[in-house]
C-alpha cells in the first residue's frame, strides 16, 4: 500500500489533516516573528581603554600592543585591529565565522578574562579596559527627538521619559541614546584674584571632591527606630557651587567660590558625536527587538504607547524617523502576499489553458496548502518572516507545483483512458513517488551549499535553505497524498460518444506539434546537439558581462554619504562644514529628509549597516528620497559637486546592501 492508497482509504482523516494544515498555517503566519533581515550575529567586539594625556604613539606602545597580544591568545580569533588615538585605545576583535550566537557568549567571557589578565601590565594612569560585546546589536527603530526651543538637556529628559515607558512595551529588548550631550559644570578660575587671596587651584579641587562625596554618615536610635543619617550639602545647582566656601591660605578668611572663579553650566566639550535631523539639533533614540520578536507588533505597540504619552511630551518637541524597520517589514510581507497571489493565479491560468479547469484548481489548492503548511513548521525551527525566508518562498513557488503537476497529469491521462480513478492514483504514485522524491532532494540540495556554509553569508542566508527544504519536502508529501485524493474526488472521465473508444490523451494540437518537433530533432540529431552546444557557449561568453554581486543593492529609499575631513579636525569645524553640506543635500531633487551623524556612525539600525567608529573628522549623512531609483544618479552628482566646493573633504556615496559583505 502506497501513500495515495492510504490517503484515499482514510479520506476523512486526510481531509481533516488538510483542514488542520490550512487553519494552522493561517494562525502560524500571523504568529511568526517578523524582521527586515535575518537574525545575524556580528562577530565583533570592541575593547576600549582610556589613557588620559597620552599621545597616540604612547597609547599604541603601552596599551594597544599589550591588549593585542592578549587577544591573540584566543583560539577563536579571526583577526584583531587596533586604533590608537590621543588618550584612547580601541581594539576591534573579530571572531571566526563558525561561531554562532549560541557559542559567542562563551567567547566573549574568555575575551574578558584575557583582557582582565593584562590590566596589571598597564602603566599608571591607564583606566580599566571595557569590552563591548553588544557592538553588533540591531536597533530596528531609530528616532530623532528635536525641538528648536529646547536644549540638549531638555531633549534628553524627554528621551529618558520615553525610555522608561517604552521599555515596558512587549518585544522591546533595549533602548539606547545616541548624540546625547552630557552636562557638565565648568569652574573657570580668576588667577589674579586667587593669587591675591592666596588660594591654590588644588584647594578648589579638594573642596569640590569633599563636598560632593557620597558617604555613609551612620545611624541614630530614635525611640524604637534606628534611623539612617543622610548628610546634606551635595551640589544640586550652579548656585551651590558658587556658594562653596574656601579658606584663604594667607588671610585665613573664608571666601566664596564665586569670588575667585566663574561657575558655568554647559555640556562636555568637545562632544564625542552630534546628531542633527533636517538641520535641527537632536537626541537619537534606538529601540531593539528581543530575539525572535515580532518587529511589526513591537512597532505598532510603540506607536500606540507614544500616542498615550503625547500629553506628557512638551509642546514643540517633534520626532523624526531615521529608520523604522516595522514599516519595511510590513511592506515586504505585503509584497510577498501580492507575489504569492499572483503566482497562484498564474499557475491556475496556465494550467487552465493546458490541463483544464479542474486540474488547475486542484494544483492551485495543493500549492496553497503546501505554503500554509510551511508556515507551521517555520516557527518551531526558529525561522522568521524576513527578507531571505520570504524570498525563498517566492523562489520555491515555481518548484512547489512540480510534484502535483506530475500526479495530476498522470491520473488525468489514465482516467481519460477509461481507468478507475483510485487505481489510477495508486499506479501513478507507485510509479512516480521515488523519482519525484529524488528530483525534490536534488532541488533541495542545490541550496544546501548556502544553507550549510559556515561563513557569514551562510549564516545570513540559512533561512533560504531551511524554507526551501520545508516547502519542497511538504510539496512532495502533499503531492503523494492530498493531490491524489482531490483528483479522485473531482477529476472526471471525459465524455465520449457511445460506442467510441476513449480519447487519446496525447491527441491534442500541442502534443501533435511537439511530436513533430521531437521527430525533427531526432532525425537531425547532430545538428541538434551542435545547436545546444552553441547556445551553451554563447551563454558562457555572455556571462562575463553580468555584474558580480552575491548581495545586490537594497531598494531602501535611503542612502549614505560619508564625508572625511583632514585627520585631527576639531568636531566644531566638522559641524560647520557638515551644516553647509547638509543644506546642499537637502536641496537635491527628491530628497525628503537629511540626518547628520557627526563624529561617528550611528546606531546599527540595519544588520548590513556597519557604523564608523569615533572620529572627530568624520560625518555621515543619511538621505531619505521619494524613489530609490534616483539614488545612483544623486550619488554621482554628490561625488562630483561636493569636492569641487569643499576641496579639503573626501566624499563617498553608498547604497545599502541586502546582505553582509561588499557588492
Amino acid at each position: 500500500m502506497n501513500l495515495a492508497e492510504l490517503a484515499i482509504r482514510h479520506r476523512v482523516t486526510t481531509l481533516v489533516v488538510t483542514t488542520v494544515l490550512v487553519v494552522g498555517g493561517i494562525v502560524s503566519f500571523n504568529r511568526l516573528a517578523r524582521l527586515e533581515d535575518p537574525e545575524f550575529t556580528i562577530k565583533e567586539a570592541l575593547v576600549v581603554t582610556p589613557y588620559p594625556g597620552a599621545t597616540a604613539s604612547e597609547v599604541e606602545e603601552e596599551v594597544s600592543d599589550k591588549i593585542e597580544q592578549a587577544v591573540q591568545q584566543l583560539g577563536q580569533l579571526k583577526e584583531v585591529e587596533s586604533k590608537s588615538d590621543r588618550g584612547l585605545s580601541t581594539v576591534t576583535v573579530r571572531i571566526k565565522d563558525k561561531y554562532d550566537k549560541h557559542s559567542l557568549p562563551q567567547v566573549w567571557d574568555e575575551l574578558r578574562r584575557k583582557v582582565g589578565d593584562v590590566q596589571d601590565q598597564m602603566p599608571p594612569g591607564v583606566r580599566s579596559s571595557v569590552v563591548l560585546d553588544d557592538y553588533g546589536d540591531v536597533w530596528g527603530i531609530f528616532l530623532a527627538i528635536y525641538g528648536d526651543e529646547y536644549s540638549y538637556a531638555e531633549l534628553k529628559e524627554v528621551a529618558k521619559l520615553l525610555r522608561r515607558e517604552l521599555l515596558l512595551v512587549n518585544d522591546v529588548a533595549k533602548i539606547e541614546f545616541w548624540g546625547d550631550m552630557n552636562e557638565a559644570v565648568y569652574v573657570v578660575p580668576n588667577r589674579d584674584r586667587m593669587s591675591q587671596l592666596g588660594i591654590h587651584p588644588a584647594q578648589i579641587i579638594e573642596k569640590l571632591r569633599d563636598k560632593n562625596l557620597v558617604a555613609d554618615a551612620g545611624r541614630v536610635e530614635v525611640g524604637s527606630e534606628y534611623i539612617a543619617i543622610a548628610p546634606t550639602g551635595t551640589f544640586t545647582s550652579v548656585q551651590d557651587f558658587e556658594d562653596l566656601l574656601i579658606m584663604g591660605s594667607d588671610s585665613g578668611q573664608q571666601i566664596y567660590l564665586r569670588d575667585v572663579a566663574a561657575v558655568e553650566r554647559g555640556y562636555v566639550d568637545p562632544p564625542a558625536n552630534v546628531l542633527q535631523y533636517d538641520g535641527h539639533n537632536a537626541v537619537g533614540l534606538g529601540i531593539s527587538t528581543v530575539s525572535g520578536g515580532n518587529v511589526v507588533v513591537m512597532g505598532n505597540a510603540i506607536d500606540a504607547r507614544m500616542q498615550e504619552l503625547a500629553k506628557r511630551i512638551p509642546l514643540g518637541v517633534e520626532f523624526g524617523v531615521i529608520s523604522l524597520q516595522s514599516d519595511a517589514v510590513t511592506t515586504a510581507i505585503d509584497g510577498f502576499l501580492v507575489s504569492l497571489v499572483e503566482a497562484v493565479v498564474i499557475v491556475v491560468v496556465v494550467l487552465l489553458l493546458f490541463m483544464g479547469l479542474r486540474s488547475a484548481l486542484i494544483i492551485g489548492a495543493v500549492l496553497t496548502i503546501t505554503i500554509l503548511a510551511t508556515f507551521i513548521f517555520m516557527q518551531p525551527w526558529g525561522v522568521a518572516l524576513e527578507r531571505i525566508s520570504l524570498g525563498a518562498l517566492v523562489i520555491a513557488l515555481g518548484m512547489l507545483v512540480d510534484n502535483a503537476i506530475v500526479v495530476v497529469d498522470g491520473m488525468l491521462v489514465r482516467i481519460n483512458s477509461g481507468q478507475d480513478a483510485e487505481r489510477a492514483a495508486s499506479e501513478v504514485v507507485a510509479q512516480q513517488s521515488l523519482p519525484l522524491l529524488g528530483a525534490t532532494a536534488v532541488a533541495i540540495m542545490a541550496f544546501g551549499a548556502i544553507g550549510l556554509s559556515q561563513d557569514s553569508t551562510g549564516e545570513f542566508c540559512r533561512s533560504l535553505f531551511q524554507v526551501v527544504l520545508l516547502s519542497l519536502g511538504l510539496s512532495w508529501l502533499t503531492g503523494m497524498t492530498i493531490t491524489p485524493l482531490l483528483c479522485v474526488m473531482f477529476l472526471k472521465q471525459s465524455k465520449s460518444e457511445q460506442g467510441e473508444e476513449p480519447k487519446d490523451a496525447y491527441g491534442g494540437i500541442v502534443f501533435r506539434w511537439y511530436r513533430r518537433l521531437l521527430l525533427v530533432a531526432i532525425r537531425f540529431r547532430w545538428a541538434t546537439v551542435m545547436l545546444v552546444l552553441a547556445i551553451f557557449a554563447v551563454s558562457l561568453w555572455g556571462f562575463q558581462f553580468v555584474d558580480n554581486s552575491f548581495f545586490p543593492s537594497s531598494t531602501r529609499p535611503q542612502f549614505m554619504v560619508d564625508v572625511w575631513l583632514p585627520q585631527g579636525t576639531h568636531i566644531d569645524e566638522t559641524l560647520r562644514t557638515s551644516e553647509q553640506i547638509e543644506q546642499r543635500l537637502a536641496d537635491l531633487e527628491g530628497a525628503r529628509h537629511v540626518t547628520t551623524l557627526a563624529g561617528a556612525g550611528g546606531l546599527r539600525f540595519l544588520v548590513t549597516y556597519a557604523p564608523e567608529k569615533t572620529n572627530s573628522a568624520y560625518v555621515q549623512f543619511l538621505v531619505d528620497v521619494d524613489d530609490y531609483t534616483v539614488i545612483d544618479g544623486l550619488i554621482e552628482q554628490i561625488e562630483e559637486s561636493i569636492p569641487n566646493e569643499f576641496p579639503d573633504v573626501e566624499v563617498y556615496g553608498r547604497t545599502f546592501l541586502l546582505g553582509p559583505g561588499g557588492g
